[in-house]
């Protein structure tokens, strides 16, 4: 299982941490900052969940007049701490 922590930008939250499996799948996502129901909420939607897909579900997502949000930020940091170990 590797953590991986991100410091998302652009959004109220200040940090996301999470686990992925050697199977992609996402454990244990835990935002700090942001809106606090939602994001846990989050976390566990996409609990065992693989990460990619998840990436590709939250890709884009905005909130309110801002042209990301914590979700997008999710999937910029599944996009670059994972994904881009894969290649």
């Amino acid at each position: 299982m590797k953590h991986v922590t991100f410091a998302p930008k652009g959004v109220c939250s200040v940090k996301l941490d999470f686990d992925i499996d050697e199977e992609s799948r996402l454990h244990n996502v835990q935002f700090t900052g942001g809106c606090n129901g939602n994001l846990k909420a989050i976390g566990r939607l996409v609990e065992g969940r693989d990460a990619g897909e998840i990436a590709d579900i939250l890709r884009g997502n905005t909130c309110g007049f801002r042209n990301t949000s914590c979700a997008d930020q999710f999937a910029r940091a599944i996009d670059e701490k994972v994904r881009m170990n894969e290649a």
